[in-house]
């Protein structure tokens, strides 16, 4: 106690951490069947010499005309006799109060005005002078005598400009949730490898004057006169140490965004036990919420084995929900229900737009849920991948599925196959469509949030076409990805009417080529899979 003591005023006098190095032993086993005499023999015995610390201290207190044998001995009765009874009544109990054990309950979370909250989400769009405001503060650098790289000085201007235009990037748009948020008092705090300037250099949102060595600026600070505090912090080498970290900041308050980012998606893999322990089932464990968000890099870039999957497979196979079962999609707020029962949600968007009403639903939700973003890498700077603020003005919302908005949804009944498709793939399959003039004979449905799994529109889609054979399309390897998920769903929506036929990469142990070539050949044979219109037909 002593130590610790000096440990705490140290702290508080310092403002260092303090490592207390606690030498310990065991007395008994690990548990009733353990016998670590098998083991340690000549440790065990030295132990079984040892006085117990109770022993030790009562001892010491008597020596010290503290107490005295008969008031310690009565202290033991006491207090084993608090323990028998409470054993007795134990038998007695007939419900457990879950509420009782939970030591952050969340007061005043659930309900509103006394009432439990509405199962109802708002919509996730903001007025256009807060999107310009944010986008304004993004593109600048908001204090004097601050000197900039002129590589970051060009990235402003482009932000400058597109908030001209009225449309985001993917940096803008994440800018752009976090800024609404920070403004509405919700604390934000993002950690990771390079977060600050993002993996990807497409973040920047920790400024380094050029000439002053360690003055740094966090434009998100200087967004609104009374706003939350943005807290953003590139992390150390350890998954596992900042993951558990990061999971327990979120568990302490249910107004707080807390987001940690992978530098790439497959360093997750040295956080599994979190995910696997305290993330995917920790609600149905301990009855305690979480709302934290992980970013996965994740995309087959043609840059090798390692890096290019974030694993999705993964994730989708620990989500609770049934895929032979439809659930009653005519029940009212069917999609935020589903939110709620679920464990996790798993979302691949391929939009910016869709992305920042992501984020920003997370908060707006009347509950928390842990949530699973597979972020892009090459779409960050892709031309195509864009949204106007159209697109994010009061009254727009995610977007779980992003239904053919071409010629093809013109005439739906000359639509020949259906595509579906999550994330970047989709822009392959838009340009070779467009190369091969098939832009009305091939449907494509995006699916941006695969987990729970969206049956009602995707049924919708399905009878949109009802001369369309479907296929689902991805760039992972067969054995990979998001198929083994999405099949028995699809199937399960259309009653098995059809089958779900697949175009993409054959299975494979490594998640990609380490061959750039050989990368563009399985890319070629997966769309020429999707729009060969014959492909299928020997499987028939």
């Amino acid at each position: 106690m002593y130590v610790c003591q000096v440990a705490a005023e140290w702290r508080n006098t310092f403002h260092k951490d303090v490592v207390v190095d606690l030498v310990c032993y065991r007395r008994n086993g690990h548990n009733e069947m353990d016998e670590p005499m098998f083991t340690q023999p000549l440790m065990y015995k030295q132990i079984r010499k040892q006085k117990p610390v109770l022993q030790k201290y009562a001892e010491l207190l008597v020596s010290q005309g503290v107490v005295n044998q008969p008031e310690y001995e009565e202290e033991i009765s006491k207090y084993d006799k608090i323990c028998e009874e409470a054993f007795a009544r134990s038998k007695d109990e007939k419900i457990l109060h879950i509420k009782h054990w939970l030591d952050s309950p969340w007061p005043g979370f659930f309900t509103l005005d006394g009432q439990p909250r509405s199962m109802t989400c708002p919509s996730t769009g903001l007025e256009e002078d807060i999107l310009t405001h944010i986008g304004s503060v993004a593109s600048s650098v908001p204090v004097e005598n601050f000197t900039i790289h002129g590589g970051l000085s060009r990235i402003l201007k482009t932000r400058g400009e597109l908030v001209k235009n009225r449309t985001v990037d993917w940096a803008l748009a994440e800018y752009m949730a976090f800024g609404s948020l920070l403004k509405e008092g919700i604390h934000i705090r993002l950690s990771g490898q390079d977060v600050e300037r993002g993996t990807f250099s497409h973040r920047h949102h920790v400024l380094h004057d050029q000439n002053v060595d360690k003055k740094t600026c966090i434009p998100m600070n200087h967004l609104w006169p009374n706003q939350a505090p943005y807290t953003v912090c590139n992390s150390s080498l350890s998954e596992y140490g900042v993951l558990g970290f990061e999971l327990g900041f979120a568990m302490a308050s249910p107004n707080a965004l807390v987001l940690w980012e992978a530098q790439f998606g497959d360093f997750h893999n040295t956080a599994q036990c979190i995910i696997d322990q305290f993330i995917c089932p920790g609600q149905a464990k301990w009855v305690r919420q979480n709302g934290i968000v992980l970013l996965l890099p994740h995309g087959m870039e043609g840059m090798g084995p390692e890096h290019s999957s974030a694993r999705p497979e993964r994730f989708l196979q620990m989500c609770n929900d049934d895929p032979d079962v439809l659930p009653n999609l005519q029940e009212e707020n069917f999609d935020i229900t589903q939110l709620y029962d679920c464990n996790w949600v798993v979302v691949n968007c391929s939009s910016p737009g869709n992305f920042f009403h992501v984020l920003r639903r997370q908060i707006l939700l009347p509950f928390r849920k842990p949530l699973i973003v597979f972020t892009p890498k090459s779409l960050l700077r892709h031309p195509e991948a864009r949204t106007s603020f159209d697109e994010m003005l009061p009254g727009t919302h995610f977007q779980r599925v992003i239904p053919e908005n071409g010629p093809a949804a013109q005439n739906p009944e000359n639509v020949k196959r259906l595509l579906f498709c999550t994330g970047k793939v989709y822009y392959d399959l838009t340009r070779e469509r467009k190369a091969r003039d098939m832009v009305e004979q091939v449907a494509i449905t995006r699916i941006e949030q695969l987990s729970p799994f969206p049956f009602d529109l995707l049924l919708q889609e399905v009878q949109k076409y009802p001369n369309a054979e479907l296929a689902w399309c991805q760039e992972e390897h067969k054995n990979q990805g998001y198929y083994d998920y999405v099949k028995p769903r699809l199937r399960t929506t259309i009653s098995r009417a059809k089958p779900v036929w697949y175009a993409g990469r054959d299975p494979a142990a490594a998640p990609a080529t380490g061959n750039k070539k050989t990368h563009l050949t399985e890319l070629q044979r997966l769309l020429d899979t999707a729009f060969d219109l014959d492909a299928f037909k020997n499987f028939s």
